[in-house]
């Protein structure tokens, strides 16, 4: 009775190492350990990175402000009586300053 739950045992333990294993190899592992050993190349990555992230967050915001702004103008286009005016201002003021 115990040998067949010690086999069972064993049998469910290495399905879980080769899962393991197989989840270390799909990570790159061994790739990550050699760029923390190379001190030069993790920082060209990083800076790298870092240069791309940076711009990206530039173009985001610069796409988002310019879809605000137009939006902001059609709201103008629909002559609301309050937000209209405030809106019409807001406008201006950002026109004055590009």
């Amino acid at each position: 009775m115990a040998d067949k739950e010690t086999k069972a045992l064993l049998s469910r333990l290495l399905v879980k190492i080769e899962g393991l294993s197989r989840d270390m190899e799909k990570f790159n592992l061994a790739e990550y350990m050699n760029l923390l050993n190379d001190p030069r190349r993790f920082l060209v990555v990083n800076f790298l990175a870092g240069i791309a992230r940076g711009f990206g967050i530039a173009l985001g915001f610069t796409i988002l402000g310019a879809l605000f702004i137009w939006f902001m103008q059609r709201l103008v286009i629909l002559n609301l009586p309050i937000i209209g005016d405030f809106i019409a201002d807001l406008i201006k003021i950002v026109q004055e300053q590009l």
